[in-house]
């Protein structure tokens, strides 16, 4: 990794989490490093949905809903049902424990981000996170004093470039559902008791998801492809995960409750 900020153009793109990455560079971050914190997570509280890759469906599908969604059928991990409140993080920055932290939360605070200038990718920080401090109070470096980084540091950026190789070939499966036309729009709706006895239907979230009519109509030549090249296994992970809003909206009311002093923590 090239750490300097020399001919280093625009940062773009808006990256869910990040407000101001900054090029990582041992001239201007060699003071800096990290601290051990037992819960990391408050700055990811406002998550409520969250970019998965397909390597994750398998993991992620136990803990929440994976849909797709906006003309890229990005796929995301749905971990709350109100704008700006991830049901899976609490306010002191802990984790549901048993919930799958995805890939994209564990990055933070580094990312790879497109310089425009040079045309390539370039390691970033956010430099406003909490997990960073002084060096001389911090419990690993960023950078050694031979100015190398340091192991923290280099295994933050290797995990960085699995993670835009992930992304990548997340791009293709879903090129692949979409020339296989297998998308179709659908809605998650809760359907509400009211006090009079009746029942009232709150629609949720409105999302792509995979068409199981369709799939059922492809050819067996195509499914024993997909089967064959692993898209069929992260199809039904995808499937079978849709089943958790209702998971979701039982944690919503429990906390509704926790905060009403009507329900016992978790």
């Amino acid at each position: 990794m090239e750490q300097t900020q020399a001919a280093i153009g625009p940062i773009s793109g808006n990256l869910l989490f990040y407000t101001s990455p900054e090029p990582l560079s041992r001239d201007v971050h060699s003071g800096l490093g990290v601290r051990r914190m037992d819960r990391p997570f408050a700055f990811a509280k406002a998550g409520h949905v969250v970019p998965i890759t397909v390597a994750e469906f398998t993991f992620a599908a136990i803990s929440y809903p994976i849909i797709f969604a906006g003309n890229e059928r990005l796929p995301l991990a749905v971990m709350g049902i109100n704008q700006n409140e991830s049901l899976f993080i609490e306010e002191d920055g802990s984790f549901a424990v048993g919930g799958y932290v995805p890939a994209y939360i564990r990055r933070y605070p580094f990312v790879l981000a497109a310089d425009e200038a040079q045309q390539r990718m370039v390691v970033c920080i956010e430099r406003g996170a909490d997990i960073f401090t002084e060096k001389k109070k911090a419990d690993l470096p960023l950078f050694e004093k031979d100015g190398e980084a340091s192991e923290y540091t280099q295994n933050a950026i290797k995990f960085c470039e699995d993670f835009e190789g992930e992304r990548r070939r997340t791009e293709s499966f879903v090129k692949l559902l979409s020339d296989l036309d297998l998308f179709e729009q659908r809605e998650s709706i809760f359907n509400m008791p009211k006090e009079d006895g009746t029942i009232e239907p709150v629609k949720l979230a409105e999302y792509f998801a995979v068409s199981e009519a369709k799939l059922g109509a492809l050819s067996p030549e195509k499914l024993a492809e997909l089967r064959d090249n692993g898209a069929l296994e992260k199809i039904y992970n995808h499937l079978t995960s849709l089943i958790g809003w209702d998971r979701l909206v039982a944690l919503a009311s429990n906390r509704a409750l926790r905060s009403s002093g009507e329900a016992p923590a978790a």
